[in-house]
């Protein structure tokens, strides 16, 4: 017989304060991990001929700094505080928005640079668009979600919140078509989202991008010093391919040397940071071919 075991009160008391404690630092972790980590975001993989488009929505991709309004601040994809003006985001509801933070097409830069400005100008700042494609949060699929996302920014009425326009796709003729019309217009490219799907903080063949190039992202590890006219500058940035659902495999070495401009030579993306560059296939030895700088995605 297993007789119930009895604490004395003074250990009993010790039990449940450390019990007490225990809950209150894993409550604190995870406010921490929620706070200062990156948001778990639906990440895109690359289009490509052959795929059955019949359940697909298409849109534009905006080329900007992507947006995760988590119901009370606002974030980059890396986990950074986005230090909007207050008037920016007055009144946005208390739930998740995925989305891109936008200056215009071809306007990367200066998306770039408002966005990661501690002190937000709000000249800047009135050029700047929020465009939303997503609710993280919404249980129902993405088919679903559009009309929720409708609602939701058609209650917040600000004309910088904006609402993702979202089409069927039909034919990978027409896709090509649509997607040499946004690039000769200034645009990045398309993005495809499949109807039946819930968000997942994945990557999958969920979420595709169609561009007319292929591109992927890189951690830079090094810095290789420049020559001649780069002297006392930046000569190439040595990177390590990472997972981006693309077709060269992550942990590649490989040096990007091209795209870079004088500006960026002087004040380069620091080691551990991320970088998008645009190639044109693989070698034998899976290392992407005429690799060339595009932009520094995250801070080390």
């Amino acid at each position: 017989m297993h007789l119930p075991l009895r604490l004395n009160r003074p250990l009993a008391t010790l039990v449940c304060l450390l019990a007490l404690w225990s809950v209150g630092a894993s409550l604190a972790a995870a406010a921490q991990a929620q706070t200062s980590g990156a948001p778990a975001l639906m990440l895109a993989k690359v289009y490509h001929p052959g795929i059955d488009l019949a359940d697909y929505w298409v849109s534009e991709k905006y080329d900007g700094i992507r947006g995760y309004w988590d119901g009370q601040q606002l974030f980059t994809r890396g986990g950074e505080r986005v230090q909007a003006p207050a008037w920016f985001t007055e009144g946005w509801p208390a739930v998740p928005l995925d989305g891109e933070l936008w200056a215009g097409r071809g306007q990367f830069a200066r998306a770039s640079a408002t966005a990661r400005q501690q002190v937000p100008n709000d000249v800047a700042w009135r050029g700047m668009r929020f465009m939303v494609f997503d609710m993280p949060a919404h249980g129902g699929t993405f088919t679903e979600r559009i009309t929720a996302l409708q609602a939701t920014v058609a209650h917040i009425a600000q004309p910088w919140v904006v609402a993702v326009a979202q089409t069927r796709a039909t034919s990978h003729t027409a896709l090509q078509a649509q997607m040499r019309r946004v690039v000769k217009a200034g645009g990045e490219g398309l993005m495809l989202h499949r109807g039946a799907s819930l968000y997942s903080a994945t990557r999958n063949g969920d979420l595709l991008k169609v561009k007319p190039h292929e591109d992927a992202e890189a951690r830079v590890i090094g810095h290789q010093t420049g020559q001649g006219k780069y002297t006392g500058m930046l000569g190439a940035l040595l990177v390590e391919t990472v997972a981006s659902g693309n077709a060269a495999a992550p942990g590649v070495r490989f040096k990007i040397g091209t795209g870079l401009t004088d500006a960026q030579r002087r004040d380069p993306p620091p080691v551990g940071s991320v970088v998008t560059y645009r190639y044109r296939g693989l070698t034998d030895a899976g290392v992407p071919r005429f690799a060339s700088f595009v932009r520094s995605l995250s801070k080390g």
